[in-house]
């Protein structure tokens, strides 16, 4: 039977949770707007420090600027341990449309947005999420943000850079520029695409943290899985997360959610353990 898989792992040079928490779904309806209650995302926030996370990813752009202040107003000044990570490269329009950011102020202006709202003078880790595909990887030349992000943190304004929604092809050039910590693409128990690279950037040390380890906006829907779940008297949702945390041990969880009662399931998913036969289940799902 496979054994629970080690709770820690490195993100640039911090020990953190594996399971951490993602901040998108604090915001608004499609990631735009203020909360419904802001008070219960408060809430969600302190409960999460209170529960041990210590891995929160945001970004200026959800809300926009709402997550962002929301986690300034609800945990600073931060717990020592606490590893904000932040995304820059994209806009939102009034409309609350994605757009690419990517010119040299846009970069520059992104990363004292995130340090100004945050409250930080130098954010721990910055991905860059390219936009050249605004629904998944797409080839492409990365050199021209990167180098401004490489500059950054020349000045000590970053510590670490990471990657988002990128190719095998687009880390390998930007480690020929830059140390990259993280890689943040999609990746969930129905959208296997990046198996390949979970392996690669495992054996080099490297933090691979799926968006939408739920399914996204449609969550995962499965026959198999909610069988597997009822078998481990568990959630699906909890089954989905626990499978992420045995596929590799490298990977990184931040599900995101609005409610105190869904943080807490979630974070409960790193202690179920998944035995080998429902693993062999779980595995035709993405087939």
């Amino acid at each position: 039977m496979p054994a629970i898989p080690a709770s820690h792992f490195v993100l640039g040079d911090r020990q953190v949770s594996r399971m951490g928490y993602g901040a998108m779904q604090l915001a608004g309806p499609g990631v735009f707007g203020p909360p419904k209650d802001p008070a219960q995302a408060r809430q969600v926030l302190q409960d999460a420090i209170a529960l041990g996370v210590n891995h929160i990813d945001t970004s200026d752009f959800y809300g926009p600027y709402v997550t962002n202040q929301l986690i300034h107003d609800s945990l600073h000044p931060y717990p020592e341990a606490l590893c904000i990570v932040t995304k820059i490269g994209a806009r939102r329009d009034d409309k609350g449309a994605w757009l690419p950011a990517f010119s040299r102020a846009e970069l520059i202006q992104a990363v004292e947005d995130n340090r100004r709202r945050l409250g930080l003078d130098v954010l721990e880790v910055v991905n860059l999420r390219s936009m050249l595909g605004i629904h998944g990887p797409a080839e492409g030349s990365l050199e021209a943000p990167l180098s401004v992000l490489a500059e950054l943190r020349q000045q000590g304004l970053i510590r670490h850079i990471g990657l988002s929604n990128v190719t095998a092809t687009q880390i390998a050039e930007a480690q020929k520029m830059v140390p990259i910590v993280c890689v943040q693409n999609q990746y969930n128990l129905a959208h296997r695409g990046d198996d390949a690279l979970i392996d690669l950037l495992a054996a080099q040390g490297i933090a691979y943290v799926p968006f939408f380890p739920l399914g996204g906006f449609s969550p995962l829907q499965s026959e198999a899985l909610n069988t597997v779940a009822a078998q481990l008297q568990a959630t699906p949702m909890q089954v989905a997360l626990a499978w992420l945390l045995q596929r590799s041990a490298n990977i990184l969880l931040i599900p995101g959610t609005s409610s105190p009662l869904h943080l807490r399931e979630n974070l409960q998913a790193a202690q179920l353990q998944i035995p080998a036969d429902a693993l062999a289940v779980l595995e035709e799902i993405g087939q």
